[in-house]
């Protein structure tokens, strides 16, 4: 009889053991820290045990399991807020690239104004001083409206801004460096406030007393700040569409597909494993297929971007365009000195005597008889060898002299900004491969298929964007994203009103 109460007590004793062993294979411990490790809710919602009685929506089958109704529910809110955060960190990357040029073109764009203003500025200072007074505050006017223009604040032309610097300068050139002395006869300033002033400034373009060089530095400038100014508003449009798209919302039937893919696993023990990578890629082409609509109208806007920068640096460079003014100047001044005499007469013809200005009318002359005829001017006119030499520095300029940003020119910006740019001109294409790259763990021997832990995924991988996404076997997509759509169309419209050159 000892001997088989004996045995019968080691019998019992190992089938409690194997059940001890039992339960704690099957316990909910590892879910609950997974649970608290991720922030999902609280730890009372997460059974000790796995049970086979729950009502779940998404993480069904048929074993035991360990979630709940309301864990389920904090697992939607866990990966809405989770894939959210995913997607505003990769957007926020490329929005800061975006806004950080814009202040950097825009602060390069002032300091080269400021600059150039200076530069001009010194011109009248050390060789015309005579005229420093007078046309100080029509170099102000000038610089402002090239600035304002730059800006895109207010109705401004660049054209208009520079034939209306000219119209000021021609009174003063005319009276005290074409014919000195006749200020004095006429008052003190020959600008302002009375006939003869008046009439030159009125009758400068016909006149042209200054020859090539106010149109030729209206064109330069036209075409190098336009395109600084398209650049200052595309680089506006790219951040307002990066901040439209983050504030994108994930569908129903995304969240239901993004808490299978990350949680359903969990309601069996498994929080360790990954999904696979087809899987992945599923779920995330399903859940961003309207961002992905966004691709073809954004790799055009970059485009637009990297030739808008090349112009604005390159083929209508800005820094020279702007650094020119003082040498275009300086030429048109010489132009109208070394045809002095020719100039005076026009005038006469067309503004009167200044000995008979109190008393003549303004006549006016045809343009085609008022301008100087065209000529030789190297054989007719000494020192004319200095006509056509421009100041233009063929080298970049160090704009700003700090420690921390030493050297760091228009081209300069430029060249990072166009390096940077160009590797986020598939960015709305490969959104869903970065946020699955994120999840992936190489040379794993088996992953969650949503179902079930497998070797690989067997399903097919769908493509990219809306209409692919009938195939999808992981997620339902009922049709475009209203918001992104519109994002998609003003993309679209800013890309027709902005056609690469």
């Amino acid at each position: 009889m000892s001997r088989v109460n004996v045995s019968w007590i080691i019998t019992v004793l190992a089938v409690e053991l194997a059940t001890l062993s039992a339960v704690r294979a099957h316990s909910c411990h590892e879910v609950k820290t997974a649970f608290q490790v991720r922030q999902i809710g609280q730890l009372k919602w997460v059974p000790e045990t796995p049970a086979t009685d729950v009502d779940l929506s998404v993480c069904k089958h048929a074993g035991p399991s360990c979630c709940t109704r309301r864990m389920e529910d904090s697992y939607r809110a866990a990966v809405l807020r989770d894939t959210t955060q995913n997607i505003r960190s990769y957007s926020y990357e490329l929005n800061i690239l975006i806004s950080a040029h814009a202040a950097a073109f825009q602060d390069t764009f002032q300091s080269l104004i400021s600059f150039s203003q200076n530069h001009l500025i010194s011109l009248f200072e050390t060789t015309y001083s005579s005229l420093m007074s007078s046309i100080s505050p029509h170099i102000v006017c000038l610089f402002t409206d090239l600035s304002r223009f730059l800006q895109g604040t207010g109705n401004v032309s660049v054209e208009a801004a520079v034939h209306c610097f000219f119209d000021s300068l021609f009174p003063l050139v005319h009276t005290q460096i074409v014919n000195p002395g006749m200020e004095g006869s006429i008052g003190t300033d020959a600008s302002e406030g009375n006939q003869l002033g008046d009439c030159l400034r009125m009758t400068r373009q016909d006149v042209n007393p200054f020859g090539p060089h106010p149109k030729a530095m209206a064109k330069d400038l036209a075409d190098a700040l336009r395109a600084g100014r398209v650049l200052s508003l595309a680089l506006a449009e790219g951040s307002e569409v990066m901040n439209i798209t983050e504030t994108a919302e994930l569908t129903k039937e995304c969240t239901r597909a993004l808490v299978r893919m990350h949680y359903c696993s969990h309601c069996r023990g498994l929080t360790l494993i990954h999904a696979c990578s087809g899987y992945c890629l599923n779920v995330m082409r399903g859940c961003l297929a309207s961002f992905s609509e966004l691709h073809q109208p954004w790799r055009q806007y970059v485009t637009i971007l990297q030739d808008l920068t090349q112009m604005v640096a390159g083929a209508h460079n800005m820094e020279l365009a702007l650094l020119g003014i003082r040498g275009q100047v300086k030429e048109a001044i010489l132009y109208a000195q070394l045809h002095g005499p020719r100039l005076t007469a026009t005038v006469d013809k067309v503004c009167g005597h200044s000995s008979n200005i109190s008393t003549s009318t303004v006549r006016t002359f045809p343009p085609a008889s008022v301008t100087p005829p065209p000529v030789n001017i190297s054989q007719d006119v000494p020192g004319a060898d200095k006509i056509g030499m421009l100041a233009h520095l063929h080298s970049s300029l160090p704009l700003k002299n700090s420690k921390s940003d030493r050297g760091r020119t228009l081209k300069k910006v430029a060249r990072e900004f166009t390096s940077y740019i160009s590797r986020y001109k598939s960015f709305y294409a490969m959104l869903p491969d970065m946020l699955c790259d994120g999840e992936m763990v190489v040379d794993e021997q088996s992953c969650w298929s949503g179902d079930d832990v497998v070797k690989s995924y067997t399903a097919r991988v769908v493509g990219n964007g809306v209409l692919a996404q009938r195939q999808n076997p992981e997620v339902r997509v009922r049709g475009f994203d209203p918001v992104l759509m519109d994002v998609k169309n003003r993309l679209e419209l800013f890309n027709m009103d902005y056609p690469i050159s």
